[in-house]
């Protein structure tokens, strides 16, 4: 079994054969970590756990003197009682004490994997596939047991943690701190790894060194933000794509997070990630259970791409779910930069008749077609047609589309409601608002109170109706602001602090109720592009809209980054037009084309006003993507170039059986007389001939990986080259 007990070392072992995780109960009753890492086979507790007496470290057992939490690697530590460092966990008890004392209790090891009631987490198919540990400790002051969650993985090297709090006692507790996990690594000479960002420039690689104190990234805004995803790496110093050690965690939460890395003055690292305790509490009264989102940790020995590609497979087919899971996507025109909110039933006709003659299979109606949507100022929440631009109703145009054989999708945005609607006409206290204070607006809009379950209900029945008014196959969940002035009229003072969280409580159930009733819907979301992109939200929508940036140039940045983490199938990615809307540059149609078929490839521009050569060229790009593109939403990435480094990007796909690949190359600005460049491969089996675009040359896959292909002299800004490549009986 992956998860062993050695009861004469107090010794937990969780393994599969090629990554280790061990945990020892100290003195039979404090869960220390020894070992996170590629497998070992011995479990040297006592040599690993070797304690030495530090001044100002106090005593916690008076009877070993050397023994202190000060200086113990824990699983789960707190604060006020011997450990100095920041805590997982913080908990105030009736009597406004913050100081607790949880203590082994029991343990329970079992095959298979059991969901987390009310939130997402990676889950299995069948129990053959991962095996997982519970350790319970109980502060029997307070009457409040607390739960350790792992599992293991059995085929990939994954390990997932939670915890639930319990209250078995008499007394309410508040919860004020309560991370998802949390590791003592015994070194600190790391290297520390994030994705930073902002609305149109999201997930931008920072990298930089472990210093002592504490390093953080976090949102408070309500979502997981433009500005951090709920992810970090410790790396060590010598790590690249290929070779090094990496430890990711990654948070399966769409709401406030916190990242955090401590160093202390002994040199070990503390890394944590959860729930963002500031602005948190959370009442737990008897019989009452809190379970924290699920972390996802992955260990690679194999660099970031390791590290990634494990990611990838875990999200694409143990996260994200439905029929579309496993299914290429159509490619679509989004009419929003086309048109924004000018058109009518003929414009958007004429727009999917050129998009038709050029194989682009699914229409998407993006914002403005409800209520009085004539511009950004009224009718959220009013999800009624608009008869003036859509006179024969939604039902009517996609029943164009449909003779059209293509498939029709639907921008929706229920989160929010407009000031100007009927929806808070009616129901003003519906919004997040605080009694007495300003409602401030963004983009004319307030955030609907999902923790209200008669909000949740008017959602899903409104959402109900509107998704069977016509046959709809694609819908795209925007949510274009977020919170401020957090509080809900529906809870009690001392529950106003858990608004946030229970708003993400809310929507989750808001999405699992519509993607059960309408399972063959294929479900983007998007946050101002890519301001929700984390796993939290691809478990109901396999797929996010990666950001409101269209530019080619800017996508590799953005591209580049989200795929340390997340696989190409869940990326959205549109040719626009140019200038480009957000920073007004000018690139080829063909590098636009590239950028977005590295993703699920969509067009988002009038096609009805491209010249006959752009539209000959994209009906070609098209029907390459048909080759291709079952490569780029399955096969396993190699990033071989940075755009974080130079003026050159380069990324591949290769099929599972490593028959065939694909290679995107690009090259921002020219160089004059520029010297040859060969673009060294990987992924391709040694031994094998490959041929590269069906030319008569054939190539040994070490030749490949070893000296590269030889990319042509570029000339201009701005080009872009595509490979296919294919092994050779």
């Amino acid at each position: 079994m992956p998860i062993e007990w050695n009861e004469k070392e107090k010794v937990f072992h969780l393994s599969n054969g090629r990554v280790s995780y061990i945990i020892q109960l100290v003195l039979g009753k404090y869960p220390a970590h020894l070992y996170w890492g590629r497998q070992v086979k011995t479990r040297q507790s006592s040599s690993i756990l070797a304690f030495k007496g530090r001044a100002f470290s106090p005593t916690t057992e008076p009877k070993d003197p050397k023994f202190s939490l000060d200086t113990l690697p824990q699983e789960y530590p707190a604060y006020g009682n011997g450990d100095f460092r920041s805590p997982a966990y913080q908990l105030r008890s009736a009597d406004g004490s913050t100081i607790t004392e949880f203590v082994y209790n029991s343990h329970e090891i079992f095959q298979g994997k059991r969901p987390l009631k009310g939130l997402p987490a990676a889950y299995i198919e069948d129990d053959s596939e991962a095996d997982t540990l519970i350790i319970t400790l109980v502060d029997s002051l307070l009457g409040v047991g607390m739960n350790l969650h792992y599992t293991i993985y059995r085929d990939l090297d994954v390990i997932t943690r939670s915890v639930s709090f319990e209250h078995l006692g008499s007394r309410e507790v508040e919860l004020h701190k309560c991370m998802s996990m949390s590791v003592d690594f015994h070194q600190a000479d790391w290297d520390w790894l994030h994705l930073h960002g902002t609305w149109s420039r999201e997930r931008h690689i920072e990298r930089s060194s472990l210093h002592h104190g504490i390093q953080t990234i976090s949102s408070a805004r309500g979502a997981s933000s433009h500005q951090h995803n709920p992810f970090i790496a410790l790396l060590s110093r010598n790590t690249d794509e290929e070779y090094g050690d990496v430890y990711g965690v990654s948070l399966v939460y769409s709401g406030n997070f916190q990242a955090a890395i401590e160093v202390d003055s002994f040199q070990t690292t503390r890394l944590s990630i959860g729930i963002n305790p500031f602005d948190f509490t959370w009442l737990l009264k008897p019989g009452e259970t809190f379970q924290t989102p699920e972390a996802i940790m992955v260990y690679s020995s194999d660099g970031l791409g390791g590290m990634s590609r494990t990611y990838h497979k875990l999200l694409r087919t143990r996260v994200c779910r439905g029929v579309y899971r496993d299914k290429t996507r159509p490619i679509l025109i989004n009419n929003w930069e086309a048109t924004y909110f000018d058109f009518n039933e003929k414009k958007l006709k004429k727009i999917a008749d050129a998009g038709n003659e050029l194989g682009i299979e699914l229409f998407v109606l993006d914002d403005g077609w409800f209520g009085r949507r004539d511009n950004d100022k009224s009718s959220l929440g009013d999800w009624v047609v608009n008869r003036k631009k859509l006179p024969n109703g939604l039902a009517g145009l996609a029943d164009y589309i449909g003779k059209k054989r293509m498939q029709f999708g639907l921008w929706v945005e229920p989160e929010m409601v407009s000031p100007d609607s009927e929806l808070y006409r009616r129901h003003p206290d519906w919004c997040l608002h605080v009694p007495g204070r300003r409602r401030t607006p963004s983009r004319n809009q307030l955030v609907l109170d999902l923790s209200r379950k008669e909000v949740c209900d008017y959602l899903i029945d409104t959402l109900s109706k509107v998704f069977k008014s016509a046959p709809i196959s694609y819908v795209k969940w925007d949510m274009n602001r977020n919170m401020t002035e957090i509080g809900s009229a529906a809870l009690p003072p001392e529950r106003q602090r858990e608004t946030v969280h229970r708003y993400m409580l809310g929507l989750y159930w808001i999405l699992e109720k519509l993607t059960e009733r309408f399972p063959t819907i294929l479900y983007e979301s998007c946050s101002g592009g890519g301001g929700r992109f984390d796993p939290g939200m691809l478990y109901y929508m396999p797929q996010t809209w990666t950001s409101d940036d269209t530019d080619a140039v800017e996508r590799l940045k953005i591209q580049y980054g989200t795929s340390l983490i997340y696989p190409a199938i869940t990326m959205g990615a549109h040719v626009s037009d140019v200038p480009n809307h957000q920073v007004g540059r000018t690139t080829p149609l063909l590098m636009r084309c590239h950028v977005a078929m590295a993703a699920n490839l969509g067009f988002e521009l009038n096609i009805d006003k491209l010249s006959e050569d752009d539209k000959t060229l994209v009906a070609a790009q098209i029907q390459q993507y048909h080759q291709i593109k079952d490569l780029v939403c399955f096969g396993d990435q190699f990033r071989l170039l940075s755009p974080f480094a130079g003026m050159d990007t380069a990324w591949m796909y290769v099929s599972p059986k490593q028959e065939r690949a694909v290679v995107f190359y690009y090259k921002t600005l020219a160089t004059p007389n520029p010297p040859f460049f060969r673009l060294k491969l990987r992924g391709l089996k040694r031994e094998a001939m490959y041929k590269v675009n069906n030319d008569d040359k054939v190539f040994f896959g070490d030749e490949l990986m070893q000296i590269g292909l030889t990319l042509p002299l570029i000339k201009k800004d701005y080009s872009s080259h595509l490979y296919q490549i294919e092994k050779v009986n």
